[in-house]
């Protein structure tokens, strides 16, 4: 069995960017010296260059951070205050409320790299893509789209790119029992750029159009799902065929956690 890791690290804003500035994780590095001297409060009289191994002690780090930083997993909590209204409305679910079941499935793949920067995928184009693998959705199944944004990981471009997943199309899809999607790119809607402009035409044309605004996010309301966005290494692994889990961290009652989703192929 082979591993593939999913997950794009939690790294210093410095060092890569995977989010806007206001969001962006800043950590600090505290070394091993620092441990040593940190003990020694803890000890009377103890001289870390003396009795601990190499002077020092532990390592840590403090990081700031957003629920939403890394790669991560929304909950309906965060989509609105109630879901699944197409059945029988309820409080809407907090990431710590995720089942655990849901965190392992079959890895349905699908590649929408040949689809514009910002096209908003509708049914019919979920289904084609499922042709193509030769593919028919089941109960379980953990759906995710592979875009162009990972070529532009670790920039101030990599929130810009990608596709989104429209309302009805999200709908599609979990309306066949699949409970966990996810995406490589910054959002699971099309980059927020594209929708600013198709906004801002509705505007200038006296017709303004807010049903486009965060579309595949609000269809949570209908119904209720979970909803990876960052991942990584959505190409290394076949389109259909392999294993994903994807176990959020668990954080009371909060819209999001952070997952190390990895998948495994058979060899």
């Amino acid at each position: 069995m082979r591993f593939i890791d999913l997950s794009i690290p939690i790294i210093d804003y410095d060092e890569a960017i995977y989010d806007p500035a206001p969001y962006a994780p800043h950590i600090t590095y505290k070394d091993h010296k620092r441990g040593g001297l940190e003990m020694g409060i803890l000890y009377p009289r103890l001289k870390p260059e003396k009795y601990l191994p190499e002077g020092g002690a532990w390592a840590a780090e403090d990081i700031t951070l957003s629920t939403h930083s890394g790669t991560h997993m929304d909950a309906p909590w965060h989509y609105a205050p109630t879901q699944d209204k197409e059945i029988r409305e309820k409080k809407a679910m907090t990431i710590d409320e995720f089942p655990l079941e849901w965190g392992m499935g079959a890895l349905i793949v699908l590649d929408v790299t040949d689809l514009e920067e910002g096209y908003i995928m509708k049914p019919d184009d979920i289904d084609k893509k499922l042709e193509e693998i030769s593919h028919k959705l089941k109960e379980g199944d953990i759906l995710c789209i592979h875009t162009t944004a990972p070529k532009f990981a670790g920039t101030n471009e990599y929130y810009q790119h990608g596709v989104g997943v429209g309302r009805e199309a999200t709908l599609h899809i979990i309306r066949q029992g699949v409970h966990v999607v996810g995406t490589d790119a910054w959002t699971w809607d099309a980059p927020f750029i594209y929708t600013a402009k198709r906004w801002k035409a509705s505007l200038k044309a006296k017709d303004p159009n807010p049903s486009i605004i965060w579309e595949g996010h609000f269809a949570g309301r209908e119904l209720g799902y979970f909803q990876m966005e960052k991942l990584w290494n959505l190409d290394k692994v076949p389109a259909v065929g392999a294993t994903i889990y994807c176990f959020p961290v668990k954080i009371a009652r909060a819209s999001a956690a952070w997952v190390r989703a990895v998948a495994t192929i058979p060899e």
